[in-house]
């Protein structure tokens, strides 16, 4: 696929207005130089949501969402990348160029009209195949759910699918073959992949067919579930079934249900719980926690009671650690031995799964359960295991008070001080222990004490301090974390010095420095633009000396080794009378 030019993404954020669009879609009240409104994504009766007109950013202080209009489009509206921009350039009146000369992306319109396509065909199939209905009412799933997820049937047959839609026309077998449709044996001949199934459509966040799940009606009529493979739409640790359908309740979930079965999603719909969804096939992955977490603050995991359960969840746990910010909450339910959500809810109704629900394990309890269920604590060895066990995967989660909690309660449980390194926040000297002197004051380090960070700051506050400041930038020299980053940024920001902070952080968006250059960017920095104007320049003055004095201890130290050639005794003079003239 085409890429869109970096250059083509800083104009568009240039001429785009963040308040407009998200006014658009949340009501928002001016207060001073920001707008304030309640977040749409997470639940809140006191607004901490802000947008910047200045920075062209928003930025939630509850539950730490931030972006440009680009990532507002994507989060709010469940838009992919370029159909966001795509979205913003015609509401500004431009044409997305892309890399190769194309003028438009690649056109999937055949790809999802013909998934579209086959939905139809299959819902056509369930009205006229008595046996695949009759199982549904026995499974007790009426009308209103089964249009709601459209759910159809594959009758038996080979090429029922095939000829309805791709009769004799190559391309059209093409397609249904690259979406997993029809199957090529090895002397070249197609089949229909699904035969004597109930099919679940598997929707993307816009609603449109992607992908299928195929359920036998009988347990002896091959693997019980079948899905479709891979294709150039469907990534199947980056779906979840049932996600469109809960959405349609709200942009913003108060929770959500995990659990393993199409039929646990249906039946729970069917008897009124809509905020559930189910993985499809495989463990959790981060890419389904992360979109669990974007819909609903608080996602319950549900498994069988049994080992495999406990397994799943443990791989739950493992996949939702890295994505855990303030504010997130993970729980785990465990069923009776021999029931599912299916079998449970049908039983006990929605009231005793609910009761279930109310019982759920917090992520925190399950873990510590987890991780010390084969360590005996009573002895140092024990706790010492214990510690060796648990630290890497703390060291996954975000800085912030979960982060804190859960390793005070390792602390409690083995007595161990050592803490894991916050990532892109660790520093010397601060493994000190929650509760203990230090700990409150080395536990984030302060932007103003490191001259890089405080550039990089500032220039996050006004891209444009870099205009009078061109390349080559002499501090990349500096044995010093981020002189190399700064460096990138007073360069981009050089060259278009019309960019805003959204633009920037755009830019940057893939690069592992992404994180810590929203933190700068939403950070208020005393003083205002003269003033900053000013320190900028200081910093800029300070680095250089710096790099000079690094320099000159390097070749002071060659000297007294008589090492030194003759254009290094030259700059070493130089560098003297630089020192000198301070």
């Amino acid at each position: 696929m085409a890429r869109i030019p970096a250059s083509f993404i800083d104009d568009l954020l240039t001429r785009t207005d963040i308040v407009e669009v998200i006014q658009a879609r949340v009501p928002l009240k001016r207060a001073g130089r920001e707008w304030t409104a309640c977040c749409p994504f997470h639940d809140e009766r006191t607004p901490s949501f802000t947008v910047s007109p200045v920075k062209q950013f928003y930025h939630c202080f509850g539950c730490g969402v931030h972006g440009s209009a680009i990532g507002f489009l994507m989060e709010y509206d469940r838009l992919e990348f370029v159909d966001a921009v795509e979205e913003l350039a015609r509401r500004t009146g431009l044409t997305v160029p892309y890399e190769g000369g194309a003028t438009r992306h690649e056109d999937r319109s055949d790809d999802y009209s013909l998934l579209d396509n086959a939905t139809r065909h299959f819902q056509a199939q369930l009205q006229l195949h008595e046996r695949a209905r009759a199982y549904l009412e026995q499974r007790g799933v009426g009308a209103e759910t089964i249009e709601r997820f459209r759910l159809g049937y594959a009758p038996p047959g080979w090429d029922q699918l095939k000829e309805r839609l791709g009769g004799n026309a190559r391309p059209r077998q093409q397609l249904l073959l690259r979406h997993g449709l029809l199957i090529e044996n090895d002397a070249g001949r197609s089949y229909d992949r699904f035969r004597d199934r109930l099919m679940f459509p598997i929707l993307d966040r816009r609603g449109r067919p992607i992908a299928f799940g195929g359920r036998v009606l009988s347990g002896d009529d091959g693997p019980k579930y079948m899905n479709s493979p891979e294709t150039p739409l469907f990534h199947k640790g980056r779906e979840l079934f049932g996600l469109h359908q809960a959405r349609q309740a709200g942009t913003r979930l108060p929770r959500l249900i995990v659990v393993e079965g199409y039929m646990d999603v249906i039946a729970l719909h069917q008897h009124g719980c809509t905020q559930v969804v189910a993985t499809l096939g495989t463990a959790t992955t981060r890419e389904q926690a992360e979109l669990l977490f974007r819909n609903a603050g608080d996602v319950y995991f549900c498994f069988d009671g049994d080992r495999a359960g406990r397994q799943a969840a443990w791989r739950a746990v493992e996949a939702v650690l890295p994505r855990m910010t303030d504010g997130r909450q993970a729980w785990f339910v465990f069923l009776p031995e021999g029931e599912d959500p299916d079998s449970l809810v049908m039983r006990e109704g929605l009231a005793g799964f609910e009761a279930h629900l109310a019982a759920a394990m917090p992520l925190s309890t399950f873990f510590f359960e987890q991780i010390g269920r084969d360590v005996d604590i009573s002895n140092i060895d024990g706790r010492a295991r214990l510690a060796e066990q648990a630290r890497p995967l703390l060291a996954q989660l975000p800085d912030g008070v979960f982060r804190d909690l859960m390793l005070e309660e390792l602390t409690r449980l083995t007595g161990s001080s050592r803490r894991p390194p916050v990532p892109g926040l660790s520093q010397p000297g601060t493994d000190v222990a929650p509760g203990q002197p230090g700990w409150q004051r080395q536990r984030r380090p302060d932007v103003r004490r490191s001259l890089i960070r405080h550039g990089i700051a500032l220039l996050m506050q006004k891209p444009g301090l870099a205009a009078d400041y061109p390349p080559p930038y002499p501090f990349t020299a500096l044995a010093e974390p981020g002189a190399v980053l700064l460096a990138e940024l007073m360069q981009h920001c050089h060259q278009r010095p019309e960019l805003n902070t959204a633009a920037v952080l755009e830019h940057f968006s893939e690069r592992s420095e992404a994180r810590a250059l929203s933190t700068l960017a939403i950070s208020e920095l005393p003083g205002d633009e003269e003033i900053w104007a000013l320190e900028f320049s200081d910093v800029v003055t300070r680095l250089i000396q710096r790099t000079d004095d690094q320099q000159l201890a390097e070749l002071t130290d060659k000297a007294n080794q008589d090492e030194l050639s003759a254009p290094e005794k030259a700059l070493l003079r130089e560098l003297h009378q630089r020192k000198s003239r301070r």
